[in-house]
């Protein structure tokens, strides 16, 4: 089996019968985040993401299912179930965790027509200094001195006024 990412907040999704991608809000849970450095803004995405209000603006622009006339009405997207979720896993709101592969059924469209273009997850570069090796980093970044990101050394005599 290949390795999938699993959906967090802001995932970019898109509707097939949509003009444009809206972001996924996730309101199901507030405990369980994954991938930010501090493990405080990327909620991990759930089955339980459905309804209306799920997405930043709730709307993939003109919905193609809805022609009026000359036009289509505008989407109001409304998820009534996931498909494609990691269902080894559930967590305590009852839902089961979003892979970057899942998709979303809204009533209009009937079938699974929401899919997930961009799972949410960003990486952080972090750096350890203290234990990179230094001719290695010169070679990756010249310009950074690895010795000007190490903590300057304290004096013994501290004096706070």
């Amino acid at each position: 089996m290949s390795s999938k990412h699993i959906v967090v907040q802001d995932a970019l999704c898109e509707c097939q019968f949509g003009d444009f991608p809206d972001k996924l809000k996730v309101l199901s849970q507030q405990k369980i985040y994954a991938n930010d450095n501090k493990a405080s803004k990327k909620l991990v995405a759930t089955t339980m993401e459905i309804g209306g209000a799920t997405f930043e603006k709730n709307t993939f622009g003109q919905c193609k299912m809805q022609p009026t006339g000359s036009s289509f009405k505008p989407c109001q997207i409304v998820v009534t179930k996931w498909e494609g979720f990691y269902k080894n896993v559930e967590l305590t709101n009852g839902g089961q965790i979003l892979l970057e592969d899942s998709k979303a059924i809204c009533p209009i469209g009937g079938s699974p027509c929401i899919s997930i273009l961009l799972h949410g997850q960003t990486s952080e570069q972090t750096v350890n200094s203290s234990s990179a090796d230094e001719a290695v980093a010169q070679q990756v970044n010249p310009l950074v001195d690895l010795e000007d990101l190490q903590a300057p050394e304290l004096d013994d005599e501290i004096i706070l006024s």
